[in-house]
């Protein structure tokens, strides 16, 4: 790979390969990690300490939110990501239906966030910054985001 983009830039020079390959790939993965901390950072979600951690609760430390019509580039894993948590291994033109199906059975454990995502990207920035134990119960294994320092 690296010896076919060295003989591209050899041919086409270093500002087109750039542009067809560079830029294009800074994008995706821009977008990449930016779902992923947004499915996985939330004032509302928890995080849990070993002994207090299981698969479900870690499956459901997860929030589905809107992107508009990006849902649809990203084969839904962004509005449908509580499901895909849940059911890893079905397969994505699944999930739609899944998350229909789940809502009812998880009522208040099911996380959504309609943010729009620049809006959710710069709060969960601000807000998110740590997480320490309940303050109710410092010996509790559970931990919520935190701002204040």
């Amino acid at each position: 790979m690296i010896y076919s983009l060295y003989c591209l830039v050899a041919a086409k020079g270093l500002v087109y390969v750039f542009c067809i390959y560079g830029g294009p790939l800074l994008v995706v993965n821009g977008f990449l990690v930016l779902i992923t901390l947004l499915q996985h950072t939330h004032p509302s979600l928890p995080h849990y300490h070993s002994s207090e951690w299981d698969w479900f609760r870690g499956a459901l430390a997860t929030v589905d939110r809107d992107y508009g019509i990006l849902n649809k580039v990203f084969h839904n894993i962004t509005d449908t990501h509580v499901a895909h948590h849940l059911f890893s291994t079905m397969p994505h033109y699944h999930a739609m239906e899944a998350t229909k199906a789940i809502k009812p059975i998880l009522g208040e454990y099911y996380q959504f966030d309609g943010t729009p995502f620049y809006k959710a990207m710069w709060r969960e920035a601000k807000e998110c910054l740590y997480v320490e134990p309940d303050e109710g119960d410092q010996n509790n294994g559970v931990f919520w985001y935190r701002n204040k320092i």
